[in-house]
């Protein structure tokens, strides 16, 4: 391993109980009970992470806040993680028997961008004496994900002996031993990015939402939707008024688009008279010509005749 590698880290995009367990990412065993349980269920399917009734709302546009004191309130979350963007719905995590606070939240947002805003500008901010983390929703986003109760989650106290690795808070060292390739390969486990490791002070970027074709579709629809709820929520008056705005908007469009038909019409029409009347000219000096050839032979004709007969008087004579 080089020595620039060595204040270099990475991040896991994907969950392994063994790989977690270790600092470089690089184990290939369990190295205590913890591990070794979260592996079981890991490997078992024991946990479903989309099976949490409570875990609502959108995961891209939630953030899961962490280290909160036991005294912060939801009103005291909300407040300071408003700051951010505009907050949709917010859970604090009781416990199910005494109703205290366990010591984390999740803040959903409006749109991904706000989330995103208080996932790079909150973490390490504090809220009543206490230096928070915050983080994506790795429940609904990290594949194979394993929460802290089961012997998997992230980050952790020293004097606990059970830290986790790979998360935004103890990132995976970049490794200084040679990589067990094979052993990891085995196991599934993801081995270390050579060549694209990140500097400590470097925030990983949380996942986007995958887009496709019909998405485009799907807004246009939830545009209309999102105008028939407004109609919904305006008061009777409010909605008339919009309702009649649109129409005159549709009329003045329509008149708009009539008058420009009828311009058209008018100059087609126009056009079609100039031609049907040079084309009566036309034929009219045609005729005329025609006539005026005709009487012209015609006095020919005559004053020919006269002159013949008048020479034949002279012969006679």
């Amino acid at each position: 391993m080089s020595s620039s590698h060595i204040n270099s880290v990475f991040y896991a995009e994907s969950y392994h109980p063994i790989q977690a367990g270790s600092i470089d990412g690089t184990d290939v065993l369990p190295h205590d009970n913890a591990v070794y349980r979260a592996l079981l269920c890991s490997s078992a399917g024991l946990y479903d992470p989309f099976g949490d009734p409570k875990a609502t709302g959108d995961p891209y546009c939630t953030v899961f806040v962490g280290c909160l004191s036991r005294i912060t309130t939801e009103e005291t979350i909300h407040r300071v993680m408003s700051k951010y963007g505009r907050v949709k719905n917010l859970r604090l995590v009781r416990d199910i028997v005494t109703g205290a606070s366990r010591g984390y939240a999740f803040v959903e947002y409006e749109t991904e961008k706000e989330m995103r805003r208080a996932y790079k500008d909150a973490h390490h901010s504090v809220i009543d004496d206490c230096e928070i983390i915050v983080d994506y929703n790795r429940q609904q986003l990290m594949p194979g994900w394993i929460p802290r109760r089961l012997g998997g989650g992230l980050g952790g106290r020293k004097e606990s002996g059970q830290l986790r690795f790979g998360g935004r808070e103890r990132p995976f060292r970049a490794p200084l031993r040679p990589i067990p390739y094979d052993e990891l390969e085995r196991l599934g486990i993801p081995p270390p990015p050579e060549g694209r490791y990140m500097s400590r002070f470097q925030a990983p970027s949380p996942p986007r939402r995958e887009r496709n074709p019909s998405d485009r579709e799907v807004g246009s629809y939830r545009g209309h939707s999102k105008d028939r709820m407004e109609d919904s929520l305006r008061s009777p008056v409010e909605t008339e008024e919009r309702h009649y705005k649109r129409s005159s908007t549709h009329r003045e469009d329509g008149s708009h688009r009539r008058s420009s038909s009828d311009r058209k019409g008018e100059k087609d029409g126009h056009y079609r008279r100039s031609s049907s009347e040079k084309e009566q000219r036309r034929r009219r000096s045609s005729v005329e010509r025609g006539e005026h050839s005709r009487k012209r032979k015609e006095r020919d004709e005559h004053s020919h005749k006269q002159h013949k007969h008048s020479q034949y008087s002279h012969h006679e004579d």
